[in-house]
């Protein structure tokens, strides 16, 4: 009973028998783990920019879906799958290739986006279809979405998998890895695949603009802390779910706190995020001087991109 009521100030009454709340969990979940395990290959090939344009060209889909009727998780993987099919034929090898390609298809996306969001608020009679758009509504999806997106995250997680030490080896040294035989641009196709879903699945989470977040933040974080990638993936994989749950829970309290009115579940889980970040920061300069005390000399740069 003690601990039972030591734990009751951090749950309103209703968090555990909420099916608005378990459908949340279980999405953000899902949503946070594959975002955490492509996000880290995002950080190290330096494609965050990527990550960031697919979000904002899936509020073309997104939009798009509302329009018709559709579910806005399928407006959104249709999109950003067509859109990473685009950039990678236009071509991704060098970075200056892959900005340009990337910039091409967002600023056609934004101007679709524009003109479906326009034209779903002068047909429609539903509000907040922007807001839910752009910064997501987990707390108003149907139970059913959660088998879809388990089904979206296998995909990913395996694709990335299968991939996992050509994708490596092609994320530190490009030239190295077509020297070595490896089908970079094959690699490289189905990583944008694998990314294209995984954004898709965060804009459900928390919305196509804060979507970027819950890619990058956990990664960032995992690569912070760990000096190998395997270990780095499963870190951020941790910490995305974390703040996805924390965020939640955050959220769903502030009704109470707030008289009614409560945060939304994407500034809580973005807020979260943004303060593990900090935090990881400050546990890498302490062992980094730990490290210099001990051994008295400057601490050597460790690579998180060793193969596990």
């Amino acid at each position: 009973m003690l601990g039972a009521a030591s734990w009751s100030p951090l749950f309103e009454p209703g968090f555990f028998s909420s099916e608005p709340v378990h459908v949340a969990l279980a999405v953000g979940a899902i949503a946070a783990v594959v975002s955490g395990v492509v996000g880290v290959f995002t950080v190290i090939r330096g494609q965050s920019f990527a990550g960031h344009a697919l979000s904002d060209i899936g509020t073309a889909g997104g939009s798009a879906a509302f329009l018709v009727g559709a579910s806005t998780l399928y407006g959104f993987v249709a999109f950003n799958v067509v859109a990473a099919a685009v950039m990678e034929l236009i071509g991704i090898r060098k970075p200056r290739g892959r900005d340009l390609a990337t910039g091409i298809v967002l600023g056609a996306s934004l101007g679709l986006a524009a003109l479906f969001l326009y034209e779903g608020t002068i047909s429609s009679s539903t509000t907040g279809a922007t807001v839910n758009v752009l910064f997501g509504s987990i707390f108003t999806l149907p139970p059913g979405i959660t088998t879809v997106m388990a089904a979206l995250g296998v995909a990913s997680v395996a694709l990335i998998a299968v991939l996992y030490r050509p994708l490596l080896l092609s994320s530190v040294s490009y030239e190295l890895a077509a020297a070595r035989g490896v089908p970079v641009r094959l690699v490289g196709a189905g990583y944008l695949l694998a990314l294209a879903l995984a954004v898709s699945m965060s804009a459900v989470t928390i919305g196509a603009i804060l979507s970027t977040a819950l890619l990058i933040g956990p990664a960032a974080i995992a690569l912070r802390l760990a000096t190998r990638t395997g270990v780095a993936v499963f870190l951020a994989a941790g910490v995305g779910v974390f703040a996805c749950w924390a965020g939640t829970l955050i959220a769903y309290d502030s009704t109470v706190w707030a008289g009614g009115n409560g945060w939304p579940v994407s500034f809580c889980i973005v807020a979260v995020i943004f303060i593990l970040y900090f935090a990881s920061g400050v546990v890498a300069r302490l062992r980094a001087d730990r490290r210099r005390a001990t051994t008295g000399d400057q601490p050597a740069t460790i690579s998180p991109v060793e193969v596990a």
